[in-house]
């Protein structure tokens, strides 16, 4: 689901409201949130495809400086959507607040100079149940909106989806 936020904008910037429970359960989106991330990437990485499945991870995320491509992946095994995925561009500058919920493996590019994500999540971070799609799966077919991708190791060497042990 993508949202946007509030910005009130004068002569000397601007004020936003970056999170709002009530608004957010007017949405539909009645989640807790245990942890906050912050990352900040430069122009053509890619970071993921990430999930937790112990416990299941949802997350709230916006761009605080910068522009990604951001990836969602369904790896929902009952969904009648499982393995494909969405592209969302979100950005400081259009404001987007995009929820992710459990199910979804996520991931993004960076398409300007320099990006800061930020992400609230509704588990704690549990190194025993993470897991990685590659990104650069082909069976995907995601058009990465980069030449050069500069990837983890962990990420590269991630197995492709029908590798994951997932039942479509």
């Amino acid at each position: 689901m993508v949202l946007r936020t509030k910005r009130f904008a004068d002569h000397r910037g601007y004020f936003e409201e970056t999170f709002r429970s009530d608004l957010l359960s007017g949405q539909g989106i009645d989640a807790t949130f245990v942890q906050d991330n912050h990352s900040r990437s430069e122009k053509g990485v890619i970071r993921g495809l990430h999930f937790q499945h112990t416990p299941a991870m949802g997350k709230l995320l916006r761009v605080v400086r910068g522009e990604i491509q951001l990836v969602e992946l369904d790896i929902r095994r009952d969904s009648p959507t499982f393995g494909q995925h969405v592209e969302i561009d979100v950005s400081d500058a259009n404001q987007r607040l995009v929820w992710i919920p459990p199910g979804f493996a996520n991931g993004f590019c960076v398409v300007s100079d320099i990006a800061d994500v930020s992400y609230k999540c509704t588990a704690l971070y549990n190194p025993t149940g993470e897991g990685c799609v590659n990104p650069m799966d082909p069976a995907l077919n995601i058009a990465w909106r980069t030449n050069t991708p500069i990837l983890s190791e962990k990420d590269a060497q991630a197995p492709y989806l029908h590798q994951q042990g997932f039942a479509s």
